[in-house]
């Protein structure tokens, strides 16, 4: 089956490609990129007015599965992750059982070959079970398919057991995934400190709990010279300390959600549990910070932290609900909108997407080079809509975006060829 994609506004950064060209697609793989294509029995898409870029990449999912399939599972996750316009997820290993072994990084590879809609690409634990106390079989986690290594969800709180997991991480060129937080700094806060919590009578979770975390992964990374990658950076301070170890050459990249560059903690008034998520949704400084960051190449990737929520977790007292939100389907309407504020260019955006994570977690994705497997995502960046919870394709409805009006939505999802979705 071939595909000709024509007169699109193909935008593939990793070439340096933004014109209006052709795409066709043959037996799974990008055949040509140019001008005036044509391939007889072809399926031809008008793709006039629509980005043609790169299949997204969202580096920082949680699919739930195995074990909490009752929120998200493979099957409804990578529905939900086409229907947002990415091709390829990395799914992280708080999983029950967790992921810090073969097994399960087999069992997620071969479910995911076998149901998924889209490439799921495994993440396994630093330390077996998530504990913080030993260290996972590193070698045996790659073998079975695992591109990076994280204990997100929580901080690898022992300095020492962090610097021996860049040390073995380093040799199996593995980024080790920071989850930057300062447990003893947390305490029993539930959202950001500061005015509002102090307004609401909430406990708080100040900045510095996430900018020391920061300071000591940096600089574990410096020292060992092995790679990290920051998760869901939300503060100020955790921006200034990554972009000032760049500038000293320290292996660190970092990402940012669209909830924490588009939403302060304002959104928890009315103590909304959907705003309730880890880090927490701090203040505008912070969100202009990220967005600075975004737009000055700090901040390397945008990544959704998709963190499905059955309803009886999230409604609930807001102290005692689950953190987190549900993010597939909306990340790129609220990328889009940075574009059009002027923070960063569509070029950047599309970057931050795909080819950034790509390299990041060493997986053959995020390019329209001719011969790679097409995976493909068609936007149309001008199309309005409403979210809508109850129809999201995530199995949670966990969104603080219910009932707004966004811009720009994948249109058709391709993965390895085929359409997956179409809207």
């Amino acid at each position: 089956m071939s595909i000709l994609i024509k007169g699109g506004r193909v935008i593939d950064p990793a070439n340096g490609i933004d014109d209006t060209l052709d795409l066709l697609i043959q037996e799974g793989c990008i055949a040509q990129v140019g001008k005036n294509l044509n391939a007889a029995g072809a399926e031809v898409i008008d793709a006039a007015g629509l980005l043609v870029t790169p299949g997204l990449i969202d580096m920082h999912v949680h699919l739930r599965d195995p074990g909490q399939e009752y929120k998200e599972d493979i099957v409804s996750g990578t529905k939900a992750a086409v229907a947002g316009g990415f091709t390829s997820v990395a799914c992280m290993p708080n999983t029950n059982p967790i992921n810090d072994n073969k097994a399960v990084t087999r069992y997620i590879v071969e479910k995911a070959k076998a149901e998924g809609v889209a490439n799921v690409f495994p993440i396994g634990s630093i330390t077996k079970g998530l504990k913080g106390e030993t260290l996972s079989e590193m070698g045996d986690l790659k073998d079975a398919g695992c591109v990076a290594l994280s204990d997100d969800g929580r901080p690898v709180s022992d300095g020492e057991i962090m610097r021996r997991a860049f040390e073995y991480a380093k040799p199996f060129n593995l980024p080790l995934i920071s989850h930057a937080e300062d447990l003893s700094l947390i305490g029993e806060g539930v959202m950001n400190d500061g005015f509002v919590a102090t307004e609401l009578g909430l406990k708080g979770v100040p900045w510095v709990a996430e900018d020391a975390a920061t300071a000591r992964d940096v600089m574990l990374a410096e020292f060992t010279g092995a790679r990290l990658h920051v998760a869901h950076v939300s503060t100020k301070g955790s921006v200034e300390i990554v972009r000032a170890a760049k500038k000293r050459g320290v292996k660190v990249t970092c990402e940012a959600t669209p909830h924490h560059f588009t939403l302060t903690e304002e959104a928890v008034r009315g103590y909304d549990t959907n705003a309730k998520m880890n880090p927490p949704l701090r203040t505008a400084e912070d969100v202009a910070a990220l967005r600075q960051g975004l737009a000055d190449g700090t901040v390397d990737a945008i990544a959704t932290d998709h963190a499905p929520h059955h309803l009886d977790e999230k409604n609930v007292e807001f102290n005692v609900a689950l953190n987190g939100i549900v993010g597939l389907e909306t990340a790129l309407p609220l990328s889009l909108a940075l574009v059009r504020d002027g923070v960063f260019s569509l070029v950047d955006m599309v970057t931050k997407l795909t080819v950034a994570p790509a390299r990041i977690l060493g997986i053959p994705r995020g390019t329209l080079s001719v011969g790679v497997v097409a995976d493909v995502t068609l936007i149309d960046p001008e199309l309005k809509w409403t979210v809508e919870a109850a129809k999201l394709h995530s199995k949670s409805k966990n969104t603080p975006f219910n009932g707004w009006n966004i811009q720009g939505a994948a249109v058709r999802t391709i993965v390895g060829g085929k359409v997956v979705y179409q809207r």
